[in-house]
């Protein structure tokens, strides 16, 4: 397994966003629909990894910047093929590593409030996310729940 700060610029990471967007429109209505596209991770405030395993791309993950001390986690995917296999975990580990190497103090997101997302929750509350209020510019919206993590000095 491989992970690397990925460009965006390959078609197979295109098509496995393209997943991500799809799902999160079968799952979500519109108005609560807040993965990024392409474009929209193509920002100098977000960073985005790939996960790797034979070649394939299996697993994402991006850290955007709000502040000097607070990021939010964008998205988090596992290819549905090896999901429950750790990968997620993987990629949570090594966003939380990074987010203390650039010593933010808070990591916050948004997830939905779906049955969908229940592993997902579950993973966020694993590595000791807590429910929060809306951050940034998101707003209540009952089919979204948010977290945040408060990150100790290391």
């Amino acid at each position: 397994m491989k992970i690397i700060i990925d460009d965006l610029s390959s078609p197979e990471i295109a098509s496995f966003l393209q997943e991500h967007i799809e799902d999160m429109r079968a799952t979500s209505p519109p108005e609560s629909k807040h993965a990024l596209d392409l474009s929209g991770l193509k920002q100098a405030d977000i960073t985005f990894w790939s996960v790797s395993y034979k070649n394939k791309i299996v697993a994402c993950g991006a850290l955007k910047e709000l502040s000097a001390t607070h990021a939010e986690i964008k998205s988090m995917r596992t290819s549905a093929r090896l999901r429950g296999k750790g990968l997620a975990s993987k990629m949570l580990q090594h966003i939380l590593d990074e987010a203390k190497a650039r010593q933010y103090k808070k990591l916050s997101l948004e997830t939905g409030s779906m049955e969908f997302f229940t592993p997902a929750r579950a993973l966020y509350k694993k590595f000791g996310f807590s429910e929060c209020p809306p951050f940034a510019n998101y707003t209540n919206d009952p089919n979204s729940i948010f977290m945040q993590l408060i990150l100790k000095d290391s």
